[in-house]
């Protein structure tokens, strides 16, 4: 059964996917923030 790419040409897939690549980016700079920085200030010492 073939898929038809024409189903996903809504407006609100584009959504679904901003929404996604925003949560991604907010859980990359918490890591960073939360681990990252920590690690490089306490190494420092």
């Amino acid at each position: 059964m073939p898929v038809d790419l024409s189903e996903f040409d809504h407006p609100s897939w584009i959504t679904a996917a901003g929404m996604g690549v925003g949560y991604l980016l907010i859980l990359a700079v918490l890591t960073i923030a939360l681990f990252l920085v920590p690690w490089l200030v306490f190494g420092a010492l």
